[in-house]
């Protein structure tokens, strides 16, 4: 998966996609994976339901979020690559993490879960023919590719790494 051009994903992404620094979107989705497991094994498992600050997502809603978008994204994925042109709607991540209710789960669980999750997507992304890659759909009213779908996920993974360490750790 090469590296999608600007005008194939919605410019909400690019905040995503622009702080990847890889040119292969398998690669970028095996190491973001890598990176946030890591870090979330060196998380206190008591500390799953820890929010850093009053009214924000905790450990274990970030955690369960991510899970979410992934299968979303991958979902719209097979769709694209399939050639079905029919609208995508999005969704309201805020009520997707409210009605999860994360915190009544354990961290070790929602890890694991992570981890089967992003292997399945590296399976169907790494099923896909390479011309594929350029095919596009609509999705949350905007053109997306599914080669900018992959770099989405990997760097939605990257972006919640980078506040974990930041405000969590």
């Amino acid at each position: 998966m090469q590296r999608p051009n600007p005008f194939e994903y919605q410019e909400y992404y690019a905040e995503y996609i622009n702080q990847l620094p890889y040119t292969n979107g398998i690669m970028a989705l095996k190491e973001t994976g890598t990176r946030l497991k890591n870090t979330l094994l060196n998380f206190p498992k008591t500390k799953g339901t820890y929010k850093y600050e009053i009214g924000k997502w905790s450990v274990n809603d970030l955690l369960l979020h991510l899970i979410d978008c992934e299968i979303v994204f991958v979902y719209r994925a097979m769709r694209i690559a399939r050639g079905d042109k029919t609208e995508m709607p999005g969704f309201n991540q805020d009520d997707y993490v409210q009605e999860a209710k994360a915190d009544y789960k354990n961290l070790d669980e929602l890890i694991d879960l992570f981890d089967k999750t992003r292997q399945l997507t590296l399976g169907i992304f790494s099923s896909f023919n390479y011309t594929d890659e350029e095919k596009t759909g609509n999705a949350n009213g905007g053109t997306v590719s599914l080669r900018a779908l992959c770099y989405i996920i990997a760097g939605h993974t990257q972006h919640h790494t980078n506040i974990l360490n930041e405000r969590y750790l």
